[in-house]
C-alpha cells in the first residue's frame, strides 16, 4: 500500500512539473522560453506546443502530459499552454484528496462526472460560427496570436492563416482540417512583412543559372515521375 501510494505521488510531481514548466509562458503577459536542443539549436518561444516538443522527457507521467499538449494541438491548433496548466492544478487538488484518504477511483469517477457538467456549461457559452463569417475567422485568429511573438503582426498573419485554411477545405462539408495540407516556408533574408500566400505549390530546390536553367515559365505542363531520374549504379 505505502508503495503504491508513493508511486501516486511521484506521477503526480512529474506531471505537475511539466505543467510547472509552460505556465509561466501562459497568456499575453507570459516570459518566453530559451530552449537548446542537443545540437546546439536555440529555440525561443512561448507557444506550449513548441516547448513541450523540445523537452526530452522520460518519465511516463511526464510524457503523458506532453501528448495532452499535443492532442490539443492536433484537434484545436490553440490552447496547449492551458489544457497542461489546467492538468497540473487537477492534480495537485488529487494530492490535497488523497492526503484525505479518499481512493484514487472515487476521485477519477467524480472527475467524468466533472467532465460532463463542464461540456454541458460550456456548451450552454458557447456561440457557434459558420466557416462563411470571414470576419469573426480573422477575429479568432486574431485572438490565438496574441500571446506570440508575431502578435505586432496579427494583422497580416491573421488573414493568411484564415485564407490557408480555406483554401484547402471544402467549407459546406469541412469539420475539421488537416494541417499537413498547409506548408510553411521559411526564408533567409526577408522579414514578416514579405510574408504572402501561394496559391499553389511552392518548390525549395534552387535554379542552376549556370546551365542556362530557366526562371520563369508560364502555361508549363508538369509530369509526374514516381521514379528516379539519375543513373543505375553498378553493384560490383
Amino acid at each position: 500500500r505505502e508503495g503504491e501510494k508513493n508511486i501516486r505521488e511521484a506521477n503526480i510531481v512529474a506531471a505537475r512539473g511539466v505543467a510547472d514548466t509552460v505556465r509561466t509562458s501562459l497568456g499575453p503577459k507570459g516570459m518566453d522560453k530559451m530552449i537548446c536542443a542537443p545540437n546546439n539549436e536555440v529555440v525561443i518561444t512561448n507557444d506550449g506546443a513548441t516547448i513541450l516538443q523540445q523537452l526530452q522527457l522520460i518519465h511516463p507521467a511526464a510524457k503523458m502530459m506532453a501528448e495532452l499538449g499535443k492532442s490539443q494541438d492536433i484537434e484545436a491548433g490553440d490552447g496547449t499552454t492551458s489544457v497542461v496548466v489546467l492538468a497540473g492544478s487537477l492534480l495537485g487538488q488529487v494530492s490535497t484528496l488523497m492526503a484525505k484518504g479518499i481512493h484514487p477511483t472515487v476521485i477519477a469517477d467524480s472527475f467524468m462526472m466533472s467532465c460532463v457538467k463542464a461540456q454541458e456549461a460550456l456548451k450552454s457559452v458557447s456561440v457557434p460560427i459558420e466557416l462563411s463569417d470571414r470576419e469573426s475567422l480573422l477575429k479568432n485568429a486574431v485572438t490565438s496570436l496574441n500571446s506570440k511573438l508575431v502578435s505586432q503582426y496579427s494583422s497580416l498573419l491573421a488573414p493568411i492563416a484564415v485564407d490557408a485554411v480555406m483554401r484547402v477545405i471544402d467549407p459546406k462539408t469541412a469539420t475539421n482540417v488537416n494541417l499537413k495540407d498547409i506548408r510553411v516556408i521559411k526564408k533567409v533574408g526577408g522579414t514578416i512583412d514579405d510574408t504572402e500566400l501561394v496559391d499553389g505549390l511552392v518548390f525549395t530546390q534552387g535554379i542552376c543559372h549556370g546551365a542556362g536553367g530557366p526562371t520563369r515559365v508560364q502555361n508549363a505542363k508538369i509530369g509526374l515521375i514516381q521514379f528516379c531520374l539519375s543513373a543505375p549504379k553498378t553493384y560490383m
